[in-house]
């Protein structure tokens, strides 16, 4: 018998060079609601744009990243 699972979703981010791991607050949302959701949180997401999916360590990771605050 073949049985499937979801893998959890993993939201990554950077704030202030350090890697921020978020967890999912409902795997229902969007990846868009999600980040909204966080953007309270982290004001920063309100201008980041999605990368990924990615699947790592039997997770499925989206990157929130943002060009605000960086030099280049």
């Amino acid at each position: 018998m073949l049985q499937t699972t979801l893998m959890p979703r993993v939201f990554l981010m950077k704030e202030k060079g350090n890697d921020i791991s978020l967890s999912d607050p409902d795997p229902k949302w969007s990846v868009e609601a999600v980040m909204n959701f966080y953007a309270n949180t982290y004001p920063t997401l309100t201008t980041a744009k999605t990368v990924g999916p990615e699947i790592t360590n039997d997770t499925v990771q989206y990157r929130f990243e943002t060009t605000m605050g960086t030099k280049g």
